[in-house]
């Protein structure tokens, strides 16, 4: 059997091969003839699977090691008889990570909802921390609560938030019972709202592109924080500046991006934090979506998956320290003075601190798909 795989998918190498003949090939770079003879394919979102990339191939099955799977025509598969499968939750607790840290972040900087801009990160301004119990009076809403979205909850439980309002219409209409609320709810009450839907537009029962558009900003009441780890065109970029313009938001936190790799360098500079799509790269993550990919992909083929336990993250020393392993001066450098406050106060960002992945991409924004290549190893 013949296999194409991204070949930024870590942990595959040497596992794979027990399955068929594997060709690694980068996933923005897969073409037509890579695929022609292929029985499958392993890819992540930069890989546009349709008919122009499938007519004609041998191709059988497909996974993409993500849990997003818009880069995927699943109406032209199943007419063309090719069987499919995403990784749902594969890096939930990835992203819950980064937006717990984001929080800290935030509260370090001396945000405190509902009228104080933090300091932007990486200025070298005076850090004004506030005790963490002041969480406990803030509203977080999250809008898409599957397997992303349900971290996050617990994350902002473990933060003490005082309220946690749910927005997800599929779940709400499927008789999931939850307290869910409408989005017009969450524009009026939250201090915090972050996405993680899924994109899906019409003719979808609920479509998600441009879910935060010129009037969701409009309707915003608490002059709230904004994060978006779902994708990028879930929220509209222009209304997003406009909002900012009219001072409509303390603060914005993007991890995805509208046009990827090419991005609003307006947005950039005006966000807290800004970093090229990793809210999801821990390398927990990243091995369990590769792990469940190629497990998807034994099980349509009849092979065996006891091979798949070789596919885990590599074990830490004791002392592993992210900021320091990870420094974006370099080696030995003397950490950027903010970034050492902050871990000071908060003993679980020297575990992971996105402050590190937004000063790499502020700083060299054209190197957008470098930096997701070649992420830092980070553990959640």
């Amino acid at each position: 059997m013949k296999i194409v795989i991204d070949s930024k998918i870590p942990f595959a190498r040497g596992v794979a091969e027990r399955y068929g003949e594997v060709a690694y090939i980068d996933g923005a770079a897969i073409s037509a003839a890579d695929v022609r003879e292929a029985d499958a394919l392993i890819v992540r979102t930069r890989t546009r699977c349709h008919e122009q990339l499938l007519e004609g191939s041998k191709v059988q099955f497909i996974a993409t090691a993500t849990i997003g799977y818009d880069h995927i025509d699943t109406a032209y598969l199943q007419r063309a008889g090719i069987a499919w499968t995403n990784c749902p939750g594969c890096n939930a607790r990835s992203v819950a990570q980064y937006v717990a840290c984001t929080l800290r972040q935030l509260m370090l900087h001396g945000w405190r909802g509902m009228g104080t801009t933090p300091h932007p990160v990486g200025s070298g301004a005076p850090l004004t921390p506030f005790s963490p119990a002041d969480f406990g009076r803030l509203t977080i809403g999250v809008v898409g609560v599957g397997h992303v979205g349900s971290a996050v909850c617990e994350a902002a439980r473990n933060l003490g938030f005082g309220r946690i309002l749910l927005c997800d219409p599929p779940r709400r209409e499927r008789g999931d019972h939850l307290p869910f609320c409408s989005l017009d709810r969450i524009a009026r009450e939250a201090d915090v709202i972050t996405f993680h839907t899924p994109l899906t537009a019409a003719p979808a029962a609920h479509p998600t592109f441009h879910l935060a558009d010129a009037a969701f900003f409009a309707s915003l009441r608490r002059r709230p924080v904004i994060i978006n780890a779902a994708r990028g065109e879930v929220v509209d970029t222009d209304a997003l500046l406009q909002a900012f313009d009219h001072d409509r938001l303390a603060a914005a936190v993007i991890d995805t991006w509208e046009q990827e790799p090419h991005i609003s360098l307006d947005l950039l500079s005006r966000s807290f934090i800004a970093t090229p799509h990793i809210a999801g790269y821990s390398a927990d993550g990243k091995a369990n979506g590769t792990r469940m990919a190629l497990q998807a992909l034994a099980t349509h083929f009849g092979f065996d998956t006891a091979p798949l336990a070789a596919v885990c993250p590599p074990t830490l020393p004791p002392a592993y320290d992210y900021l320091q392993a990870n420094n974006p001066l370099g080696p030995g450098a003397t950490l950027p003075a903010d970034i050492a406050a902050a871990a000071d106060l908060c003993p679980d960002l020297h575990r992971y601190d996105p402050v590190r992945d937004s000063l790499a991409l502020k700083a060299c924004p054209t190197h957008f798909e470098q930096l997701r290549g070649h992420y830092p190893l980070r553990r959640e």
